[in-house]
């Protein structure tokens, strides 16, 4: 039987910090309030020749060489991102030809938040049916450019970054099972309203968002997902390792934990250092954790995403 199994891992952030204290002089806030409502310290924001396949691309350079593999190896390339570098084609095609990959499929997904969970679960099925046996999967934003910096309620929030995997074929089980959910009824809690027209943006294309509604919805279904994946899979929570939920918010990733009963070592978390970088910040935690250390070879590890669609996911994996 043929499984995938995460082989290398990596993570890029732009050059550009914008901390707390950089904030006060651009929106009404203060490093105090962002920190015991978010726990977030700084952002990375891209530069303005920077794109999203930019920051995707020295991601992917990172996982390639933790796997000891070349581009000229994959054969399948997907990219979760909200934010990509046109209309089209699809960051993960640009992303294709600046690796210099030249076969296989390439392919965006759009979940926002949730978007890696979405494209590791599918990468996953694509390598289990024998199609691919070698992919990247990227989550990369650059959400900076969908922000309001008058509104401190959600400009303070996000930051730019990239983070891949490379997943592979194999004959022992790395991708233990994934769960996916959508809910459109909730479309209106967290939302980007804007389109293009005729060359003109109708709408509002900055990032819109009810944080108390979001904020008690990610807790309920992150609870309730973690909960359904692991009896799925005759597992129990003090079977993880890891726990690697979306970068949001560390009240949100706190509140989870607490209601699972985790012991927050097994808690990853990096927003304080990244703030939210949407689809980028599951891959952006699992890289730093797998270099430090605290995710070894042979750890049960869960990965969580949630979102705007609303959207929600859990990817169970052994390391």
């Amino acid at each position: 039987m043929t499984f995938s199994r995460i082989t290398g891992t990596g993570g890029h952030l732009p050059e550009k910090v914008l901390t707390n204290r950089d904030l006060e002089s651009i929106v009404e806030t203060s490093d105090q309030w962002i920190v015991e409502r978010t726990g977030i310290r700084q952002r990375h924001i891209a530069a303005e020749d920077e794109s999203t396949s930019d920051l995707a691309l020295h991601a992917c350079r990172r996982a390639l060489e933790m796997a000891g593999r070349s581009a000229a190896d994959v054969d399948l390339i997907i990219v979760a991102t909200s934010t990509p570098d046109m209309v089209f084609p699809s960051s993960a095609c640009l992303l294709q030809a600046k690796l210099g990959v030249t076969r296989g499929a390439a392919f965006d997904v759009q979940a926002v938040c949730s978007g890696f969970t979405y494209a590791l679960a599918t990468a996953d099925l694509f390598i289990r049916s024998g199609a691919h046996r070698c992919a990247l999967v990227v989550g990369a934003e650059v959400f900076s450019r969908i922000l309001d910096w008058k509104d401190r309620g959600t400009c303070v929030l996000f930051g730019d970054g990239a983070g891949a995997v490379l997943l592979e074929a194999s004959d022992k089980q790395g991708i233990i099972a994934s769960e996916l959910h959508a809910d459109g009824r909730h479309a209106a809690i967290l939302n980007t309203p804007g389109t293009v027209n005729r060359g003109s943006v109708l709408g509002d294309p900055t990032l819109k968002m009810d944080g108390t509604a979001v904020f008690r919805l990610a807790v309920r279904v992150l609870e309730e997902s973690a909960r359904s994946i692991l009896a799925a899979n005759k597992l129990t929570l003090g079977d993880l390792d890891a726990y690697i939920a979306h970068q949001a918010n560390v009240r949100i990733i706190s509140h989870v934990g607490k209601k699972l009963g985790l012991d927050n070592a097994k808690c990853i978390v990096t927003v304080d250092q990244h703030a939210n970088t949407s689809a980028a910040s599951i891959p952006l935690a699992l890289d730093v954790a797998v270099r430090d250390g605290r995710v070894k070879p042979g750890h049960l590890v869960l990965l969580q995403g949630v979102g705007g669609g609303f959207t929600w996911g859990s990817v169970l994996l052994r390391y």
